[in-house]
């Protein structure tokens, strides 16, 4: 299983991240625990209270448990691997809140523990944290028999297209997939030398290579999203700097958005709004389609709740109605008959737990199961659409290859060679040619005219046809 975690604040803004039904077709708030509310955001309100006494700027520890792609994980799984995390962490016993999403068809979960001893008023550091993790993950795809992550054996063979929180933000904001972006950034290290080159690379593949604050290299795209680079290359920023030398023969960021705006911008700025909405379109039928399954299996799942738990109430009240009461209720519980029921009871109690689990657990299975075709023709719009990105800035790289001048004249070109334009200029021709013949039949009325007014009722022509008046063109 795939733990990421982090020491974290801004426990409201968590809470509204993780009850977010726009990003997330399934939304299982599975237990909270330790608080004094059940609901999730009233939980996150109490560690806000208590940590501002605190002055605590980080009094969450927020950890996401992932199973493989191609595994499937019950409930039980994740609540033990929770209380592994905890325990590890020395945070046994403290408030937590174990959330379930479905995202993009794959099922995970989401532990969110307050770091505040509420006996001391100290927040409970976190030491090596991330080593523990690794253990506890290692341990968990041993017991299943998953196949382990080639960077559990070597850590060289780590996917080197791994991505953190603030990347998928940004990546989001442009539309994009961040393991794409991160894919490109690695193609143009890989073949290029220098600074020099590796910019080329880049700008062919929509990335801006610049010098950012204290020094840093860093990237940006077209519409401004600044990267770092060393991240996107998951390397050390002293590697990097080995290959491209000093940072100052860079352009600056204010720089490197005045050679965009004075380039590519433009052109990029009619492009990609037409590629994003040619996607959308695409889109917006199997949108429409997962919304419409994922509101059936949200009802289906509410009836299983309902039947569930009308179903644990019934038991229950035929499990109360085993012991018997008065005189002979007194002779069973002196007998041992009433300590033997109450144990058959428990046993018989967990025993319907486990078999509600399980029907739950068989449903979300075949729901997984229904949605993964939508899913994978999604996923193929979104390839194509990432294509067709790279297609662009592969093409207008060429382009401004070709046009050695960097004036405004090979913007005015860049601008007449896009696909817009030359649509524009090839309607701007059919205009003009329609006017050209506009003029031309009112030449030939205006003829008509003047004969008319000498007394003919007609211009004679070589074939002896005429000009009808009304229409101003030649009659059979």
């Amino acid at each position: 299983m795939i733990l990421k975690a982090s020491a974290r604040g801004t426990p409201m803004a968590l809470a509204k991240h993780l009850l977010n039904e726009r990003d997330n077709d399934q939304i299982e708030t599975h237990r909270v625990e330790g608080f004094m509310s059940s609901d999730l955001s009233e939980a996150m309100r109490e560690v806000q209270a208590m940590s501002a006494g605190l002055r605590s700027q980080k009094p969450l520890f927020s950890v996401s448990l992932s199973p493989p792609e191609e595994a499937t994980a019950d409930v039980e799984l994740f609540e033990r691997t929770a209380d592994q995390i905890m325990e590890a962490n020395g945070l046994k016993g403290q408030p937590h809140a174990l959330i379930f999403h479905e995202k993009e068809n794959r099922r995970h979960a989401h532990l969110v523990v307050s770091r505040i001893d509420s006996e001391r008023m100290t927040v409970i550091p976190l030491p090596f944290f991330k080593m523990k993790l690794k253990e506890i993950s290692k341990a968990a795809y041993l017991e299943n028999g998953w196949r382990l992550p080639d960077g559990y054996v070597d850590r060289e063979s780590r996917d080197p297209r791994n991505f953190d929180l603030a990347l998928y933000q940004q990546a989001k904001r442009e539309g994009r997939d961040p393991k794409h972006i991160k894919m490109l950034a690695q193609e143009a290290w890989a073949v290029s030398d220098n600074s020099k080159t590796l910019q080329q690379a880049l700008e062919q593949r929509g990335l801006y290579l610049a010098r950012g604050d204290r020094g840093r290299f860093v990237v940006s795209t077209w519409r401004g999203e600044i990267m770092a680079l060393p991240r996107l290359l998951s390397r050390k920023t002293k590697e990097v700097r080995e290959r491209l030398g000093e940072d100052r023969e860079l352009r600056s960021l204010e720089q490197t958005r005045v050679h965009i705006a004075k380039t590519v911008g433009p052109v990029l700025a009619k492009l990609i709004p037409q590629a994003e909405t040619e996607r959308d379109n695409a889109l917006q039928p199997l949108n429409e389609q997962r919304q419409e399954l994922t509101a059936d299996q949200r009802l289906e799942r509410q009836r299983m709740d309902m039947g569930q738990s009308a179903r644990h109430e019934n038991e229950q009240r035929a499990r109360a109605e085993r012991f018997r009461i008065g005189v002979a209720g007194l002779w069973d519980k002196l007998t041992g008959r009433k300590a033997e029921l109450r144990r058959h009871n428990e046993l018989e109690a967990y025993e319907a737990l486990k078999r509600d689990q399980r029907q739950r657990q068989a449903m979300i299975e075949a729901q997984l199961a229904e949605r993964r075709t939508l899913q994978s023709q999604i996923l193929e719009v979104r390839a194509r659409h990432e294509a067709r990105i790279d297609e662009i800035y592969r093409d207008l790289s060429q382009q401004l290859e070709a046009v050695p001048d960097r004036s405004s004249a090979r913007i005015e070109w860049l601008k007449a060679n896009s696909p817009s334009e030359q649509r524009q200029d090839r309607q701007s021709t059919n205009r003009e040619r329609s006017s050209e013949s506009r003029r031309s039949v009112s030449s030939d009325r205006l003829a008509w005219l003047e004969a008319q007014q000498r007394g003919r009722s007609g211009i004679p022509r070589d074939n002896g046809s005429q000009i009808d008046p009304d229409i101003g063109h030649e009659l059979d």
